[in-house]
């Protein structure tokens, strides 16, 4: 476990170069964009200067990378504000989406693998494998915009673009959340149901479930007992990295709904050109993945006896 720590904090430091140099060599120039294009070469030379972007790439890298050490990830060039607190102020819709996305994807797909699996080849299998393909090969945006033209324009029973703070009240806050939640929970939902249908299958087949059959266990208990323990590692998995493809990933949704969160925050500030900003949300996406990939390893050694056994 400890080794696999080690790893993952290597791995931060390695996208933490790349990411650095990847903006600095991608081309464009923050002073500029600052400035506006009528600004004068010398004017835009004070502000490349005033920003720190005149000095040599590696001490820039060097002193982010010390900031980063001690909570500090830089000022946002646009906003004269902290990264972090930038970051923060737009992190609650982001989190909020995820999470309620993340139980609507669990509500639909559990059920509906289990149901699959234990009928396999039936009618209801027929559905629910049919559901996966489209849900699969529809991209995202597809469905929330088909969502926002039904249920916030043509029947406005909930609002069409903007958010609540959770702190306004429950009703308000789901109201706001529900569309963009919903349209990431329905698509990931689709692969979290195949996976589901796939593992229970797997272990349904194996010889522990038919010896349970054999001793009287009742259906519910061999699946919800046994077969679905057992098949919960890459249900896990998915949930995991589902969960935190969700934190990071709902730039477009966000820019659909007009939500401001860390995906519309990452959308201007790649218009702006506000590099510290950039940087501060791909580390926090960076180490979002490595966390929950953590945490996953840590419910394998939980759930799986075997796991704890090799480990």
């Amino acid at each position: 476990m400890f080794s696999r720590l080690g790893g993952l904090i290597v791995v931060l430091f390695i996208v933490s170069i790349v990411v650095f140099l990847l903006l600095y060599i991608s081309g464009g120039d923050a002073a500029l964009a600052l400035l506006g294009n009528t600004a004068t070469p010398e004017q835009v030379a004070a502000m490349r200067s005033s920003l720190g972007l005149d000095r040599p790439l590696m001490v820039q890298y060097g002193d982010w990378i010390l900031g980063v050490f001690h909570g500090d990830l830089g000022q946002s060039f646009y906003r004269r504000e902290s990264v972090v607190e930038v970051i923060f102020s737009r992190l609650e819709p982001t989190v909020s989406i995820a999470i309620v996305a993340q139980l609507v994807a669990l509500c639909i797909a559990v059920p509906l693998g289990i149901a699959s699996a234990r009928r396999v080849n039936s009618t209801l299998d027929g559905i629910v494998t049919t559901y996966t393909m489209i849900g699969m090969a529809t991209p995202g945006f597809v469905f929330a915009l088909l969502l926002a033209l039904v249920f916030a324009f043509q029947l406005q029973w909930f609002p069409l673009s903007g958010y609540s703070p959770l702190a306004d009240g429950v009703g308000t806050w789901l109201r706001f959340i529900a569309l963009p939640a919903i349209s990431l929970g329905v698509v990931h939902s689709a692969l979290l149901t195949r996976m589901t249908r796939s593992s229970m299958l797997d272990v349904l087949s194996q010889d522990f479930i038919r010896t349970a059959r054999s001793k009287g266990a009742s259906s519910l208990r061999i699946v919800y007992g046994h077969a679905l323990k057992n098949a919960a590692i890459p249900i896990v998995t998915l949930v995991g990295v589902g969960f935190a493809v969700l934190v990071t990933g709902a730039l477009v949704t966000e820019t659909i709904f007009n939500v401001p969160g860390l995906g519309k925050l990452m959308v201007e500030s790649i218009e702006r050109r506000d590099i510290p900003v950039i940087q501060g949300v791909v580390l926090l996406a960076t180490v979002t993945f490595i966390f929950i990939n953590f945490v996953v390893d840590v419910l394998y050694l939980i759930l799986d006896p075997r796991v704890r056994q090799s480990a």
